[in-house]
């Protein structure tokens, strides 16, 4: 029963690292967004961050180069993506140290906002010297997100969509905030004994998946609807942090 229980998670994390990587390439970003959630269902925050780590940043230095041509923000993208390493480190302490409970609070919270957000702002626009002015903050907020959650979508993601940056554009700086972070980020986890080697070996068989599901998210985004597609992703979200909430409800009431 317990080997039948064992693979069953593994199965279900399959597919979320699978799912991601469907929503990264329709997308550009989003990947962590869904798939972390899922991942912290089925295990804790900490092994849900530290397996993504690796598709994370092998991910994002693919689309960065890709896209490497359209990275038309100048110094902006260098400077968003240094202030996202700083708030990593300081999220990855967190992430060390903080109860678990907490943490579940804490990635539910994070993806409530980021429905919320995305429901009663859609059309708020931000320009690129306005971008220019508080862009640092909202890198080391993402990066305080990403280092204690794993999701930095709420801020990273709404702050640049917020800039109207065509699709190119945006998938070439985000990819540079990603992968500052990740450069940061994974020597951290495996100081702290987060990121292990069982755990780096689902990370690696995770970035396969995450890229097997690239493509064919890419090709959904072609010929689907996009706003039926964001609504489905935003109902799944829901469900997923509902879940994390009742979760972490038990473990809670101990730590208060």
């Amino acid at each position: 029963m317990l080997v039948a229980g064992i693979s069953v998670h593994l199965i279900y994390a399959a597919g979320a690292f699978f799912t991601g990587g469907i929503l990264k390439g329709a997308t550009g970003a989003g990947a962590p967004i869904i798939a972390i959630p899922i991942l912290t269902f089925l295990f804790d925050v900490p092994t849900a961050v530290a397996s993504f780590t690796l598709p994370n940043l092998l991910s994002n230095l693919w689309q960065g180069w890709h896209f490497r041509k359209s990275q038309t923000t100048g110094s902006f993208a260098w400077i968003y993506g240094f202030a996202g390493l700083l708030g990593v480190v300081i999220g990855t302490v967190g992430l060390a140290h903080l109860p678990q409970a907490l943490l579940s609070l804490m990635l539910s919270g994070v993806v409530v906002a980021y429905l919320i957000f995305r429901r009663l702002n859609q059309t708020w626009a931000l320009s690129l010297k306005a971008a220019r002015r508080f862009g640092p903050f909202a890198g080391l907020v993402g990066g305080l997100l990403q280092g204690a959650a794993g999701v930095s979508a709420p801020v990273s993601v709404t702050f640049l969509n917020a800039m109207k940056l065509p699709r190119a554009t945006f998938i070439a700086v985000i990819s540079i905030f990603f992968v500052s972070m990740s450069i940061a980020q994974v020597p951290m986890l495996i100081g702290f004994g987060i990121l292990t080697g069982p755990l780096l070996g689902l990370s690696l068989i995770g970035t396969a998946l995450v890229f097997a599901g690239m493509p064919i998210g890419a090709w959904l985004a072609k010929r689907l609807n996009a706003s039926r597609f964001d609504l489905l992703i935003q109902g799944v979200l829901g469900l997923m942090a509902l879940g994390l909430i009742v979760k972490s409800l038990g473990p809670m009431s101990d730590f208060w």
